[in-house]
């Protein structure tokens, strides 16, 4: 990958993580919100999946952006950076 792009749309975010079969979900930390996460395939143990829209409530309080790569290919990279 040559580069990414800090992403904020929902749309946006939402039609990448579905096209790549990713769902939102969420590291419970024992408090309010969570650490956020897109996970992919098989359900991950340590992660609880969430609604899109508490997953957005949690990306809009912790004033974060998506790094998604610029050239749409298949890969999955994606990481929460803060805006």
């Amino acid at each position: 990958m040559a580069s990414a792009e800090p992403i904020t749309d929902r749309d946006q975010i939402r039609q990448w993580a579905e096209k790549h079969g990713g769902r939102p979900s969420k590291v419970d930390t024992g408090g309010e919100g969570g650490i956020l996460r897109l996970d992919f395939q098989e359900p991950e143990e340590n992660l609880t999946e969430i609604s899109w829209e508490e997953f957005f409530e949690i990306f809009e309080a912790n004033e974060l952006a998506l790094l998604l790569p610029e050239d749409d290919d298949d890969s999955r990279f994606n990481k929460f950076v803060s805006r």
